[in-house]
């Protein structure tokens, strides 16, 4: 820490040698005319001879990440947002503009424009005819190697992890991309892009605690939301029959490499079909998605590879189990799902319920294994209030998740548009949360009241953005693929 603090107060004198010397050390606009990533496709192929020949002159803005200095003449890399090229900074060019790099750092911000050449090294570089400080930089970047290991600087500091990591750079160009692409495959299958309501009176549409705040005019509290499904449904209601949103959801829950409390999904809903429709639709969309985002369809997962290329496998959730060494008697009897949660160092309440017991015998000795996409069908209907029942077997729901990569990508079902049954299922989450279950569903009124207008056989689909991110770009946490993850705050 001392160390950095002598270096920051190195670089004020500098500033304030600036300052004298009349250079105004925080400029205004610069007239950038030309892109690091562009020069080197127009120019790269060319020789040192042809390169000449065409004396092409270009202008850029960056950052410097790297100055050598050796007297009368300096090389400098320069890296804007789309790459980095090299500089040469001649005395003898430049003229008096040349005594500005005693007082030039790493980090600092400047334009320069002049011609292009290669040095004896081959390597493509512009000579400097002119140079303008546009930002000094007070404080040193981190030694490239030091940062890439912090991971906490990477996740608090995201500006410095942008600087100093380009592979991160790309991750979030890839998320633009991805979004970018969603909304190009909604919109041209005749989909609506809605937004709804972030604070809600009653928090609905899934099973997590939700962030309580209050509003002062009003005099009431209010919820972050947790999903916005039952918006979207009214929406059905109201005669809309392809809706979308990409929302922002709030899960007042734990934090892990899967978990962060503010997170994107993507959610749309489709009249007059059901969870089967679906499957089919999702398989369509994340194919798409792949192609647009990385290319293909294939995929690193750390020393494994993903395959995208359809169609994908449909297991029910007890075939799944039964795969992977779970004793099906568990599906029939609460108690023999119990001991085999205990016998196996799986973590449930004692009032968790038999869905619940088996919910969380699946998370632990199932999801870790699907690394390549499969859906898993059938879940006990008391882990869906919302979905229909299964006709062949009540006790199921019509609901699927997606899992690729060893976590669940996308959570869909069959929509209960039954406004009787929902007002029922709703009543048996209040008991629940009269059991002290903080994730079951309130009562929501106004969504029965509008089942009892009619909404059509609908299926809806939830898919998280942040984790298909995660599974595209090979990223071992979700806090890689957000851009500022919740931290605790620096002590």
């Amino acid at each position: 820490m001392e160390e950095i603090n002598a270096l920051i107060q190195e670089r004020l004198k500098k500033l304030e040698d600036l300052k004298t010397s009349g250079i105004e050390p925080y400029g205004g606009p610069f007239d950038v005319r030309d892109r690091a990533k562009d020069i080197v496709q127009r120019y790269g192929h060319l020789s040192r001879e042809e390169l000449e020949s065409k004396n092409s002159e270009c202008a850029i803005a960056g950052r410097i990440i790297a100055l050598r200095d050796f007297g009368r003449a300096a090389f400098a890399h320069l890296q804007d947002a789309t790459g980095k090229i090299q500089a040469y900074l001649r005395k003898d060019t430049l003229g008096d503009a040349f005594s500005i790099l005693k007082n030039l750092d790493t980090g600092d911000i400047v334009g320069l424009s002049g011609r292009l050449f290669r040095t004896k090294t081959n390597e493509l570089t512009i000579e400097a005819k002119n140079i303008t400080l546009l930002c000094k930089s007070l404080r040193p970047l981190p030694e490239k190697w030091h940062g890439l290991r912090d991971i906490e600087t990477r996740y608090r500091q995201r500006y410095i992890d942008l600087i100093v990591n380009p592979h991160v750079r790309d991750i979030f160009l890839r998320r633009s991309k991805l979004l970018r692409a969603i909304r190009d495959f909604f919109d041209s299958r005749g989909f609506i892009e809605v937004e709804t309501p972030m604070m809600q009176h009653i928090p609905g549409g899934a099973s997590a605690r939700p962030f309580k705040t209050h509003h002062i005019a009003l005099g009431i509290d209010l919820y972050l939301r947790i999903a916005p499904e039952l918006y979207l449904k009214r929406l059905l209601v109201g005669g809309y029959e392809k809706v979308y949103e990409i929302n922002k959801n709030f899960r007042n829950e734990g934090i892990s490499t899967k978990h962060n409390p503010e997170f994107t999904m993507l959610e749309f809903y489709i009249a007059y079909t059901d969870y089967r429709y679906l499957m089919d639709f999702t398989e369509e969309l994340i194919t798409f998605l792949c192609m647009e985002v990385i290319g293909g369809l294939t995929v690193a997962c750390g020393p494994l590879k993903i395959d995208f290329t359809p169609p994908w496998p449909r297991l029910t959730m007890q075939k799944a189990m039964e795969m992977y060494g779970v004793d099906p008697l568990i599906f029939k009897d609460l108690e023999a799902a119990r001991d085999f949660a205990l016998k196996n160092g799986i973590d449930i309440d004692r009032r968790a319920t038999h869905g619940k017991v088996i919910d969380a015998i699946f998370k632990e000795k199932v999801e870790p294994n699907l690394i390549q996409p499969v859906f898993i069908l059938d879940y006990p209907l008391e882990l869906s209030p919302l979905a229909k029942k299964k006709k062949e077997d009540p006790s199921l729901a019509e609901r699927f998740e997606l899992f690729i990569g060893g976590r669940e990508i996308a959570n869909a079902f069959s929509e209960l548009n039954d406004p009787l049954e929902q007002k029922e299922r709703f009543l048996k989450q209040m008991e629940a949360r009269e059991m002290a279950d903080e994730e079951a569903a309130p009562m929501d009124e106004d969504f029965v009241r509008a089942l009892e207008y009619g909404m059509p056989p609908a299926g809806g689909a939830g898919i998280g953005i942040d984790r298909l991110l995660m599974v595209l770009t090979n990223s071992p946490s979700i806090k890689d693929v957000i851009l500022f993850p919740q931290l605790k705050p620096e002590q």
